[in-house]
C-alpha cells in the first residue's frame, strides 16, 4: 500500500489542527511551516477537507482553519478518504467491483482481506489518538513485531 504525499500532508495538517483544538483557528501558513508542507499544496488539501466536512475555515484577521468536530471523532481513514477517495483500490477500482478468472480468482478475497485490515487500523485510530501519542493497544502491538520496522 502506498500513502501519497497528499494523504500524508492532509493527516499531518489535521494533526496540527487537533493539537491546537483549544486555541483559535490556525492560518494555512502556520500549518505549512510547522509541518514542512508546501503552502499552495496545503491550501488545496485544506479546501478538500473543508468540502469534506472535516475542517471549518474563517476569513479575516483572526481567520484560519480549525477542525469541524472533536479530534476524537475524526479517524485517520476519514482524512485520507476526503483527499484521496477509497482506502484500497486496485487500478482505481474498489475490490468488490473486480472479478478474476482462472488462477487469479483468489486474488479478489486477498484484496478484500487487505481492505478489511487497512480499514480496521485506519478507522480505529483517531486524530486525538495520534496527536496524544497514544495509539490504540491493537495498533501499537502491531509495531512491536521485530519485522514491522524492517524492509524486506
Amino acid at each position: 500500500m502506498r500513502i501519497s504525499a497528499r494523504a500524508d500532508y492532509a493527516v499531518r495538517a489535521a494533526l496540527q489542527l487537533a493539537a491546537s483544538q483549544d486555541g483559535g483557528p490556525l492560518k494555512a501558513e502556520a500549518i505549512a511551516e510547522a509541518q514542512d508542507i508546501p503552502h499552495k499544496f496545503l491550501e488545496s488539501i485544506l479546501n478538500d477537507m473543508r468540502r469534506g466536512g472535516l475542517v471549518l475555515s474563517q476569513r479575516g484577521v483572526n481567520g484560519g482553519y480549525r477542525l469541524a468536530r472533536d479530534a476524537g471523532s475524526i479517524s485517520i481513514a476519514d482524512v485520507i478518504r476526503v483527499v484521496e477517495g477509497p482506502l484500497v483500490s486496485v487500478r482505481g477500482v474498489r475490490p468488490p467491483e473486480l472479478s478474476y478468472t482462472g488462477p487469479a480468482e483468489s486474488l479478489l478475497p486477498l484484496w478484500i482481506a487487505l481492505r478489511s485490515n487497512v480499514r480496521e487500523i485506519l478507522e480505529g485510530v483517531s486524530l486525538a489518538d495520534v496527536a496524544s501519542g497514544r495509539l490504540p493497544a491493537g495498533v501499537a502491538a502491531l509495531t512491536d513485531a521485530p519485522k514491522a520496522w524492517i524492509n524486506p
